[in-house]
Formats: structure tokens, C-alpha cells, sequence
């Protein structure tokens, strides 16, 4: 791991984007709530949020962070052929909070693809990327 002992610590905040391709079909059944699996959207959320949570036990030499703050949005364009994905992290410390953004994103989009498998074998997970990232001192 990157030795992160003196860095000071800083408010950090970063944004992650992806999104799940999928059949109209598909984002109707999400929208009437009517996957066999449950409460899509919902079940996508808490997964994504404990998978930031959890991200320096996913990926190797990442820092475990104590992070302060996830939170998973969905949104739907008018073209309704896909799920667009948002998670925005935030924390105090001394190392940055993007790869809890990123994973935020992914296992929201994994889970949304497990969710709906049965019913759609054409989705397809991507543009998954860093929108932003910025770090500002604390004042006293």
C-alpha cells in the first residue's frame, strides 16, 4: 500500500457514473415493481452503498476508508433503454475516496444485472468512470 501516514487529513468528495443497457421491457418491470427478485432500485442502492463500505477489502492494496458518506442515484433518460448510475463518496483523511465511488457504481450495476437476468439476456454494464474528485483543507 501507498504509505499515506502524513498526509494531512482533508474533506474528499468524488462522483462515479456507469450505466446498465437494457430492454424497455425490462425498465417497465423495474418501474411496476414487478422483478421476481424484489424491489430493484431499492435492492441496487444498499448494494452499491455497502460495496463502498467494503471496497479495501475488495481491491488489493486499496485503503480500507472509514467513509463518512455514499450515496447511490438512478436515473432514466427519455430514450428508456437503459439505467444511468450515480454515487458521490465523501470523507475526512488523508487518501482520496474515488475507488469507493467507482465500486459504489459497479456492484449497483452488477446487482441490477442479477436482479434482472431471468427477464433480460441483453444488458450490458458500462461507461463506468470518474466524473470528479476534489479535496479542501478543514478549518477550525
Amino acid at each position: 500500500m501507498v504509505d499515506v501516514t502524513r498526509k494531512p487529513a482533508l474533506f474528499r468528495e468524488a462522483e462515479a457514473c456507469g450505466e446498465i443497457r437494457l430492454l424497455p421491457s425490462t425498465l417497465a418491470l423495474i418501474e411496476s415493481n414487478q422483478v421476481a427478485k424484489g424491489n430493484v432500485l431499492a435492492t441496487a442502492r444498499i448494494a452499491g452503498i455497502q460495496a463502498a463500505k467494503r471496497t479495501g477489502e475488495l481491491i488489493p492494496l486499496c485503503h480500507p476508508l472509514p467513509i463518512t458518506h455514499c450515496e447511490v442515484d438512478f436515473s432514466i433518460p427519455d430514450s428508456r433503454d437503459r439505467i444511468a448510475i450515480t454515487a458521490t463518496t465523501r470523507i475526512t483523511a488523508g487518501t482520496g475516496v474515488e475507488m469507493e465511488a467507482l465500486t459504489a457504481v459497479t456492484v449497483a450495476a452488477l446487482t441490477l444485472y442479477d436482479m434482472c437476468k431471468a427477464v433480460d439476456k441483453s444488458m450490458v454494464i458500462g461507461d463506468v468512470r470518474l466524473v470528479r474528485k476534489s479535496k479542501q483543507e478543514l478549518h477550525p
